[in-house]
């Protein structure tokens, strides 16, 4: 884990367990880093990305949550931690690297312990996105991992969780189903 943790903050690119299937993060700080990512996955900024969390706290740098409402924040509340990603109203200085063409962020908070141990010891959330080449199955198992994006990234020998799907992602404000 300490490796993983110095190339986190050196703006490398990393490959992680999580509940369905294999990640692929960066410190959501280092533009660098994101454009790394980008790259390795052949996405386009224009998506934006998820942010995974351990908690609530790191996630509130990134988002706005003042124009929640009671309703609209105990609706979060009640699937986190969990496999449930939020799209968020960005913080007004947020980087468009994260958020794409969007003025949203799309954030979770994990129950699954190897991505609360991690984003723990990072000391705030990591960028996370399926560990696959854009338009390929994501990556279950580490050799599907080296499969589609070789050996040349360092990676937490931990299994995935095992849920069939990715999160599911709703609209904080609509509450609208965005991915199932």
């Amino acid at each position: 884990m300490k490796d993983l943790l110095i190339q986190l903050s050196q703006g490398q690119v990393i490959i992680y367990p999580t509940e369905s299937v294999f990640g692929l993060g960066c410190d959501p700080d280092n533009k660098n880093a994101i454009s790394t990512l980008l790259k390795i996955k052949n996405r386009s900024w224009k998506k934006g990305l998820i942010l995974i969390a351990a908690n609530y706290t790191q996630l509130l740098r990134y988002i706005d949550d003042s124009c929640l409402n009671e309703t609209q924040r105990s609706r979060v509340f009640s699937t986190w931690p969990g496999p449930m990603t939020w799209v968020f109203p960005a913080q007004f200085n947020r980087s468009y690297w994260l958020t794409g063409q969007f003025s949203s962020l799309a954030v979770r908070v994990s129950h699954f312990e190897p991505i609360q141990r991690l984003c723990l010891a990072f000391g705030k959330p990591l960028v996370s996105t399926s560990a696959n080449l854009s338009g390929q199955p994501p990556a279950r198992t580490i050799e599907e991992v080296h499969d589609q994006l070789g050996y040349n990234i360092s990676i937490m020998h931990e299994d995935i969780l095992g849920r069939p799907n990715p999160s599911t992602i709703r609209d904080v404000m609509t509450g609208k189903l965005i991915r199932e």
